[in-house]
């Protein structure tokens, strides 16, 4: 098998594991705006596991493109802050292919505004890294923007997490000798 081949062939491997869907284990609901409808989401570190199973974890990279503060309103009677961050952050794969999405970040009646600043940093650009992710396929999150999808997968009942074998070896290596 010639190069071109085995390329063709790993490529046509992981676009099958990015065609497929997230399972009920990754995926999370939280109130909507308002009170409104539930929104559904998967957590930012799962979604960054998935991909460093689906790529490697030297397979990818996240950078951030730009950071602009959108907002930093201090409210004298309260003393406290309200903040607004936007992020563009660009994943990379090894092989150049790339994806850039935006993030966003706020808070409101903050006590510091470095803790402020912090949370809102933070939070802008994880949701830019996993919009980022998405755009590679449904199994890094894409999917969650298919309604029947997140309609169905939430109704799935998922068993409480169980210890790694990974984590219990770490476990185990660890122990105090005795």
């Amino acid at each position: 098998m010639d190069l071109s081949e085995a390329t063709a062939m790993k490529v046509t491997e992981l676009q099958a594991k990015l065609d497929r869907k997230l399972g009920p284990e990754y995926v999370s609901q939280r109130p909507g705006p308002g009170g409104g409808p539930k929104l559904t989401y998967a957590e930012g570190w799962k979604i960054i596991n998935l991909a460093n199973e689906v790529f490697g974890f030297n397979g990818w990279s996240s950078s951030i493109v730009n950071l602009i503060t959108d907002y930093v309103d201090f409210t004298e009677e309260t003393r406290r802050y309200n903040v607004g961050i936007t992020a563009v952050v660009r994943v990379t794969l090894r092989d150049g292919v790339f994806h850039e999405d935006v993030g966003y970040g706020s808070i409101e009646n903050a006590k510091s505004k470095g803790a402020a600043f912090d949370k809102c940093k933070k939070e802008a650009v994880t949701d830019a890294v996993k919009r980022s992710l998405r755009n590679f396929g449904n199994l890094l999150g894409n999917c969650l923007y298919d309604k029947s999808y997140t309609q169905e997968v939430v109704k799935i009942k998922v068993a409480p997490a169980s210890i790694s074998p990974a984590l219990s070896l770490a476990l185990l290596l660890n122990q105090p000798k005795g």
